[in-house]
């Protein structure tokens, strides 16, 4: 009966030996060492001459000022309802009893 701890010593060894493989899982080799961290930083990277599709937003720093000092006044202005969607709160029901 020692036929069973030969069995699992084999196939823990074929286990073992499996991750040693180039096939499969990438390995971290010299030609793609650190290209996380590469991305991770180009991901961080402002062009520094962006070129925008729209024009910038017209803004008025009188405007801004006026809405500082409604806040600090406590006469902020609320703002409108805006919905998201127009689905309505309509119930189901299941037809069969």
């Amino acid at each position: 009966m020692r036929t069973k701890p030969t069995f699992f010593a084999i196939g823990g060894a074929a286990i073992l030996l499996a991750g040693c493989t180039q096939g499969g899982i990438k390995s971290a080799s010299a030609d793609n060492w650190g290209e996380a961290n590469r991305q991770t930083m180009a991901a961080q990277i402002i062009d520094p001459d962006p070129h925008y599709d729209t024009a910038n937003p017209v803004t008025s720093g009188q405007h801004a000022a006026d809405a500082v000092d409604r806040y600090n006044k406590g006469q902020v202005k609320k703002p409108d309802r805006v919905r998201t969607s127009s689905i309505g709160n309509g119930g189901g029901g299941s037809g069969g009893n």
